[in-house]
């Protein structure tokens, strides 16, 4: 009968030995995943693939939210983060202060610029997000989707960083934040774009 008992002993001591290394590697699992989530960089500094990185930028003009008449051409000598958003897009509400921040940081140099294309959505829906949320960059209406389609964008929020020649030297999938971009702009000031 001890015999039984004896078994019983070293089979439970096992059960909690294999339990308390289970829990233990679980841990190290979680740990190491909250670790790259929380040094895992922002869309400002990751740069997605794109056929026109290095190339000139497609065209892009039409009427901007206030009925002008708006030109990526007409930026030229200026850094433009070409912003596709939707006012029904999240990520788009949530990264939309860092625009707004990004814009007011060089309106005064008049260096950088943010030219916004509606994906998706209609201007009188895009009109309330504006007055609902600040910003005072120009947004052109993309209606059929050619615009979209030219720059290769599959859902927002997608920007682009176009240089004052107007080349794509940067594209990101993602929320952007005033930080990155500025620091995307002071690198392609510092290799002479």
């Amino acid at each position: 009968m001890s015999n039984v008992s004896d078994v019983d002993v070293a089979v439970g001591r096992s059960k909690r030995h294999t339990a308390r290394w289970a829990a233990i590697s679980l841990g190290v699992v979680l740990l190491l995943f909250v670790a790259v989530l929380a040094t895992r960089k922002s869309a400002a500094d990751k740069q997605a693939e794109s056929p026109l990185l290095g190339k000139q930028a497609p065209t892009l003009s039409g009427t901007s939210l206030d009925g002008s008449q708006v030109s990526l051409a007409s930026m030229h000598g200026k850094w433009v983060v070409v912003n596709f958003m939707a006012s029904w897009c999240v990520p788009c509400r949530d990264e939309h202060p860092e625009l707004i921040k990004f814009t007011q940081r060089h309106q005064a140099a008049g260096d950088a610029a943010v030219l916004g294309v509606i994906f998706d959505d209609t201007a009188p829906n895009v009109r309330h997000f504006f007055s609902e949320l600040g910003g005072s960059w120009p947004v052109v209406d993309d209606p059929n989707g050619q615009t979209a389609l030219d720059f290769g964008v599959r859902g927002p929020p997608e920007s682009f960083l176009v240089d004052p020649n107007g080349f794509v030297i940067w594209k990101g999938i993602g929320q952007v934040n005033a930080d990155g971009l500025d620091k995307l702009v002071a690198q392609g000031k510092a290799r002479g774009a």
